[in-house]
């Protein structure tokens, strides 16, 4: 996306399930990403009720329309992003809003910062969650990183997608890695430049990411390997295929359905 060279003119963070970020700045534009409860970003530009904004994660860009989230002040911004955040780890569970007395869902891989003895506070909005949550720390290892990836099985497709309800490639890899606090950018192209390259198949290791381009090279599809010979990815749903030196090969339609381009490893 084209990067935004503005100067801040607010921040926000998420505060309700999902939001979706947009790619215009209308309802029936192209969804792009989503931002989960608890994860905050950058306003650069604002276009009638909606906003252009880069997200903390991942800085990813897109349009927000500012009734769907919490303004929040700078101060609350830096201390947002300084504060150890948990990650919640539950599929979907509720959280309390003790301020506005009301209850809603959280999903999977929503931030909690802050959060202390199931309780943690934005701007003076007190929050409480009974739900699993994980704290995200130094020493991931790979087999942590297939049974996240396991949880989401059978999510379906959804461009633009980050939820077990409707999930995109690339959205459904940087979930499983947030969940061990490690970020990886938004897209399949940004994220085959992290990490460090394979060389072949037979070298990979479990956790390690694969990439498949397009009849012009460019870099489309991504998922994740579960062995030398076996990838989990989001095809239509979130599933396991057979993978060679060519790609990836689906048992059910015996074809080969994307093409294997490079394979690199984040841990």
């Amino acid at each position: 996306m084209e990067n935004i060279d503005l100067k801040p003119i607010g921040y926000g963070i998420g505060h309700l399930s999902v939001i979706p970020l947009r790619k215009h700045p209308f309802h029936t534009a192209e969804m792009t990403s989503q931002i989960l409860f608890g994860e905050t970003f950058v306003v650069y530009e604002k276009y009638y009720n909606w906003n252009r904004v880069r997200c903390s994660f991942d800085n990813y860009e897109g349009w927000v329309n500012q009734i769907e989230y919490q303004s929040i002040s700078e101060e609350t911004f830096v201390a947002l992003s300084n504060r150890q955040a948990a990650i919640v780890s539950d599929m979907v569970e509720v959280m309390y809003d003790h301020t506005r007395n009301r209850m809603f869902p959280v999903l999977i891989g929503s931030t909690l910062p802050g959060y202390k003895d199931q309780a943690f506070e934005i701007e003076g909005i007190k929050y409480s969650f009974e739900g699993e949550v994980t704290m995200p720390s130094i020493g991931t290892n790979c087999r942590k990183l297939i049974e996240n990836a396991w949880v989401f099985l059978q999510s379906p497709y959804l461009w633009g997608g980050r939820t077990p309800f409707g999930i995109d490639c690339s959205g459904f890899v940087q979930l499983v890695f947030k969940l061990c606090g490690i970020s990886l950018q938004r897209d399949s192209s940004q994220q085959a430049t992290q990490g460090e390259v394979v060389n072949l198949l037979s070298e990979s290791h479990p956790g390690d990411l694969a990439f498949f381009d397009n009849e012009d090279g460019q870099i489309t599809h991504v998922g994740l390997m579960l062995d030398n010979q076996t990838i989990i990815h989001a095809s239509g749903k979130v599933r396991s295929d057979k993978i060679d030196h060519h790609g990836i090969f689906n048992e059910e339609t015996k074809q080969y359905t994307h093409k294997l381009r490079l394979i690199r490893r984040i841990l």
